[in-house]
């Protein structure tokens, strides 16, 4: 009898090596019907987590055994989003949303029921999948008992799972959500070798996963969706607009309502400016433009709204202040790219909307604000200098400091990816 309790007690001393110390959920994620669902944590940021003195595990993480394991998938640690290429996506062949490193991750390819991306040499695998007929438990026993894989911790919900271990040299994480017989979910695996980087970017992807993402619900800000609205400003009489390089970002088809299809022409990354032109418009109102930058104050944003926030292609105003090339409050969704105006109402800068940094380190909750904008976004003004030379590069010549009133200068630009 002493022997078997002793040995039992080994048991759950080893679950507390392997389990993750911490799964508290974040309360300001976006709700969708499939929400609710769990998620995991990589092997090694449950390693990193509990080199820290300050991290307690919570007393569930002491239980955890198969089916009956209880918890939530805890905050990302926070990782350079620039530097892995993080952005937000619809997976067009699925339906997810999902978070994926580009620059870890740069080939795409297509799986065998959803979408692919891998590094060059396939240490690192992203892999979306969607299954229309499956039983979420049969599934979760498929995914725990797969050859080669040893798994450090799992969990069970009605509506989802995760699973997270190693799998021969390289680690995984699997999570997956349910609605009705339908099943969504992603795979990473990754080489233990690059765990230094994959370890927190792989949890920031199973944290990112929305399986059924509401079409009703503002999405979260930097999600580069499949169909996404913006605004832009008219720097030529015969065609010739400025938007966010983002809004037009590797895009099949742009649209310029209520004039048609236009085409990207040049593009200025570091600086988030993007030349469209409109081929055949004639007599359109060039924005006016300051004669120098301004240090901060008072401005009046002019763009069109995404269409979950306003009906209509109307360029709306609002009003913000400039402090250190930083606007607030946020606009709505759909500003990006939208006109600042000074007092005198000429055009300051443009408006660019981006994934929020917090000391070089992203910003993963997808809050909704009250006006329809992201949380985790941060708005920066490019400066009027800066787009004029952007504009003198491409041989454009920028508008006079009395072309026009700027409200009619702004139109929205539609980007439809595949």
């Amino acid at each position: 009898m002493k022997l078997s309790v002793i040995i039992l007690a080994g048991i759950v001393a080893g679950a507390y090596a392997v389990a993750p110390p911490s799964f508290a959920r974040d309360a300001t994620a976006a709700p969708t019907a499939a929400r609710t669902a769990t998620a995991a944590v990589p092997a090694t940021a449950a390693k990193a987590a509990t080199k820290k003195p300050a991290a307690k595990p919570t007393p569930a993480a002491a239980a955890r055994r198969g089916k009956e394991e209880t918890g939530s998938l805890p905050e990302a640690s926070s990782f350079s989003a620039e530097a892995v290429g993080w952005e937000l996506i619809e997976d067009a062949k699925t339906g997810v949303r999902l978070g994926v490193p580009e620059k870890l991750v740069p080939r795409l390819g297509a799986s065998r029921s959803g979408t692919r991306w891998s590094s060059a040499q396939g240490q690192i695998q992203i892999e979306t999948f969607r299954l229309p007929e499956a039983a979420l438990p049969a599934l979760f026993d498929e995914e725990r008992k797969s050859s080669h894989r040893q798994v450090a911790s799992s969990n069970l919900k009605p509506d989802g799972f995760f699973i997270l271990g190693t799998q021969g040299l390289k680690n995984f994480v699997v999570r997956a959500e349910a609605q009705g017989s339908e099943v969504r979910g992603v795979t990473v695996l990754y080489d233990q070798a690059t765990e230094g980087t994959m370890g927190g970017v792989a949890l920031a992807v199973a944290n990112a996963f929305v399986g059924f993402p509401n079409p009703n619900v503002l999405p979260p800000a930097g999600l580069r969706r499949r169909v996404e609205y913006g605004s832009a400003i008219v720097v030529s009489s015969d065609g010739a607009l400025v938007t966010a390089a983002r809004n037009v970002d590797r895009c099949e088809a742009i649209t310029v309502p209520p004039f048609g299809h236009a085409e990207r022409i040049a593009e200025d990354k570091t600086n988030g400016l993007a030349l469209v032109r409109l081929y055949g418009a004639r007599d359109l109102v060039p924005a006016p433009f300051a004669e120098s930058n301004i240090e901060g104050g008072d401005l009046t944003l002019i763009g069109i709204a995404d269409p979950l926030a306003q009906n209509g292609d109307v360029a709306t105003a609002v009003q913000a202040r400039l402090s250190q090339q930083t606007i607030e409050p946020a606009p709505k969704l759909g500003f990006s790219g939208a006109a600042a105006a000074d007092a005198r109402g000429r055009l300051a800068g443009m408006v660019d909307l981006r994934p929020a940094t917090i000391a070089g380190m992203m910003d993963l909750r997808p809050a909704i604000t009250g006006n329809g904008a992201g949380a985790g976004q941060a708005v920066a003004l490019v400066p009027v200098e800066t787009i004029r030379a952007f504009l003198l590069a491409q041989q454009v010549a920028p508008p006079g400091a009395t072309s026009g009133a700027v409200n009619q200068s702004v139109l929205r630009v539609i980007c439809v990816r595949k």
